[in-house]
């Protein structure tokens, strides 16, 4: 029974990533992390200014990557959040709210389902596809989270929040050289996040050696 569920996990994994060139990293992959260990992807700050719509994303992510120091950055990037999170209708806006009180109780499954009828009512709409695709990796979901992390990037590929998570997952899933390469994109987009450049720097050196 056990080998059996085992085939069939790795046939889903396959079928949902094949595409994405994914399917041998996790089906050669160590066990997934154990679910009491704290898993965090990069986030939204819990404050968020009001959105300058004078200023499009174009602006801000030239800006970010031209921010002279830490603070700066943070400013910026607090913005870029702040257009993402923004919800397309009253209703999304609502199942949205109440699925972040479903995170906060940890009831993790209940926050799904609603993430599920945002996306299901504007699919167009990133965050709901982001945000689940955090949830499905604090469960270790990781065919699920990177299947939703896919979704984020077809829409939009500057997210250096999905970038990060795509990276995190193919390094916990032992695929060094493809965490490598999402952490050197999320850095191209937004060069001051945190702990990545130290990550990278150590799968630079896992990957492809010191220089001589």
């Amino acid at each position: 029974m056990a080998v059996r569920f085992l085939f069939a996990r790795t046939l889903y994994l396959a079928l949902v990533l094949g595409t994405a060139g994914l399917a041998p990293a996790l089906a050669q992959a160590d066990p997934p992390t154990p679910p009491g260990k704290q898993k965090k992807l990069p986030e939204a700050p819990a404050k968020l200014p009001k959105v300058d719509r004078t200023k499009n994303l174009d602006f801000l992510f030239g800006a970010l990557k031209a921010a002279p120091d830490e603070a700066s950055a943070k400013h910026v990037e607090a913005r870029i959040w702040a257009i993402w999170l923004q919800t397309p209708s009253d209703t999304a806006s609502l199942l949205m709210s109440r699925a972040k009180t479903a995170v906060d109780a940890k009831k993790i499954d209940v926050a799904i389902k609603l993430l599920d009828s945002v996306i299901k009512l504007r699919p167009d709409y990133i965050e709901a596809w982001n945000r689940r695709a955090t949830l499905y990796y604090m469960q270790n979901d990781y065919g699920r989270s990177l299947a939703d992390i896919q979704q984020v990037l077809i829409r939009e590929p500057r997210h250096f929040g999905a970038l990060a998570g795509l990276g995190m997952i193919m390094q916990e899933v032992g695929d060094e050289k493809r965490a490598l390469d999402a952490y050197r994109k999320a850095l191209a987009v937004n060069p001051h996040l945190e702990k990545i450049p130290d990550q990278v720097k150590s799968l630079t050196e896992k990957v492809e050696g010191r220089d001589i």
